[in-house]
């Protein structure tokens, strides 16, 4: 019967603490890139392994490729994956009530007299429960919920970071193809004008010093082509650590520099940094430290110790049942000081959500200036700038082989093309990188942002 008892005891204390079984934590990415395939662990402790659609590329690849391939094997990016399972593991502990205790006395043996050895022994078996009032184990698991929540939410920044990263990457290193290119026609076209000085200064027609110029001006273009080759190089590597390579297996990226859009308005943009995952998770952070609060002042309250249990007297051949309480008296400590603690880092989380908010309109500022210039640079460049360039270059040419125009000249208008050309390529890449970092601040491809407008305008009519 007594044993009886005390499972009714043992069940009814469970009965007081549900368990609570692990949920993973879905994490909602933001609309840039949210159709690119990215490393989510797998929700347990088995190694990660890489599937063979993305081992290290080799010939040529593109920006898609490229992007992919970042966003699965980028290390910083798997191991704020892996942050997010194990907030789940802490969610999971933090919902878990404090195990019961059992306990065994014997008393009055071993003595003089009447209990002399084990003929006065009283056993007793105690089961002992401490029981969290308060609320404590549901605002705890709110808390760590709220905590897997930031989590999830930093694992979305560090993908649009890894994102925009290797976007930058790739589009420095095609404007370095670009530029490459270019200096090889430009050692080419200065090898034939250097050829065709040499000509008329061996036969008299100028004098031998233009066909030194030549030559100088043709070493210095060689000196840039292998200055380029390095720059090249130094890209490859840049790019290939965005998927943790230390080697680049790849030989060239295949992409369209040339390729660009009209820019939304500034307006546009703004209305879209509340995508942005740096301002979106402070609603969660928010919410975290007021349940951090909630939770603090909850702990103020003692926790009863309750215990229950049976016992055997054998002097008298009796049984009997023990039960205990205790309460601590909340007199010195009432946990004020962790109240006061989680009221100024909840004031403190309202300055720090504005501030973030400041420097991401900064940051969206900044990068829509550059992006608009950068755009009416290209535009000018590729309208005007370039065709009158090159139309000059072709008739300075011509003219100097007919002997209206000296060598010098020559040099001046080749050197002016291939600056406007060397211009326009950085005006490019100049457009292309700021347009990926408003993307980045506004976690929305430029592409979509003027029909999300149009949407959000409608709802709200």
């Amino acid at each position: 019967m007594y044993v009886r008892i005390l499972g009714i005891f043992c069940l009814v204390i469970s009965i007081c603490f549900s368990s609570f079984a692990e949920e993973g934590v879905e994490i909602k990415p933001r609309s840039l890139g949210k159709d690119i395939k990215s490393f989510h662990s797998e929700n347990g402790d088995e190694k990660f392994t890489i599937p063979e659609d993305f081992d290290e590329p080799t010939g040529a690849i593109t920006l898609s490729q490229a992007l992919t391939l970042a966003l699965v094997r980028n290390p910083e990016l798997r191991a704020f994956s892996w942050e997010v399972r194990a907030r789940e593991s802490m969610a999971l502990q933090a919902g878990l009530p404090p195990n019961p205790e059992i306990s065994f006395e014997f008393e009055d043996f071993g003595g003089t007299g009447s209990v002399e050895g084990f003929d006065g022994v009283e056993a007793t078996i105690r089961l002992s429960q401490l029981v969290p009032l308060g609320g404590k184990l549901s605002k705890r698991r709110k808390v760590a919920a709220f905590n897997t929540d930031l989590a999830a939410w930093d694992y979305e920044a560090v993908r649009l970071n890894v994102l925009t990263q290797t976007a930058l990457a790739f589009l420095n290193l095609l404007a370095t193809q670009e530029r490459l290119a270019l200096d090889l026609e430009l050692v080419s076209l200065a090898e034939k004008v250097h050829t065709v000085v040499s000509e008329r200064a061996r036969a008299g027609e100028i004098s031998p010093i233009q066909a030194k110029r030549s030559k100088v001006a043709l070493s210095q273009t060689e000196i840039e082509l292998e200055r380029t080759k390095r720059e090249l190089e130094a890209a490859k590597t840049q790019l290939a650590s965005r998927w943790g390579s230390q080697k680049p297996q790849f030989e060239e990226v295949k992409g369209n520099l040339d390729s660009i859009t009209s820019i939304p308005t500034f307006q546009n943009l703004s209305d879209l940094l509340s995508q942005n995952p740096d301002i979106a998770r402070w609603a969660t952070e928010m919410k975290q430290r007021e349940a951090t609060l909630k939770l603090t002042q909850a702990n103020a309250i003692p926790d009863p110790f309750i215990s229950g249990g049976y016992r055997r007297i054998t002097e008298r051949d009796d049984n009997a049942f023990v039960v205990g309480l205790s309460i601590p008296i909340p007199i010195l400590n009432r946990n004020q000081g962790a109240i006061s603690e989680a009221r100024r880092r909840l004031k403190k989380a309202i300055e720090e959500r504005t501030n973030a908010e400041v420097i991401v309109n900064e940051a969206l500022a900044d990068a829509f200036q550059n992006l608009s210039a950068s755009y009416e640079e290209v535009i000018l460049l590729k309208d005007d700038v370039l065709p009158e360039a090159q139309s000059a270059y072709e008739s300075i040419f011509e003219g100097y082989r007919e002997g209206k125009f000296a060598l010098l000249d020559v040099l001046d208008a080749q050197r002016t093309v291939f600056d406007a050309r060397l211009q326009y390529i950085e005006a490019l890449l100049s457009y292309h990188s700021s347009r990926a970092n408003v993307e980045r601040l506004t976690a929305t491809p430029i592409e979509e942002i003027e029909s999300y407008n149009i949407q959000n305008t409608e709802h709200l009519r």
